[in-house]
């Protein structure tokens, strides 16, 4: 059985890197960063609107994984008190 300060744990690492994942390739950050600038096919390839989709749908992942750790969390709580 998982111990819930893990799951917690996972729950906020999960929404952090799925927020990240699904804002920031879409930012003025993502196009102006030391790479894209300084590595022209790298940078051909980042701001390309697959790759930035493809990134975005990562963070997704991330978020709805999000969601079943908490929904996990929801359910233990509601186990221990019945």
């Amino acid at each position: 059985m998982i111990h819930p300060v893990s799951r917690f744990l996972a729950f906020a690492y999960f929404v952090e890197a799925g927020l990240l994942l699904l804002v920031v390739p879409w930012s003025v950050f993502w196009e102006r960063n030391y790479f894209v600038e300084r590595v022209p096919v790298l940078g051909a390839v980042l701001l390309d609107h697959h790759v930035r989709g493809a990134i975005s749908g990562i963070g997704a992942i991330c978020l709805a994984a999000a969601i079943v750790e908490l929904l996990g969390l929801i359910g233990r709580r509601g186990g221990r008190s019945a």
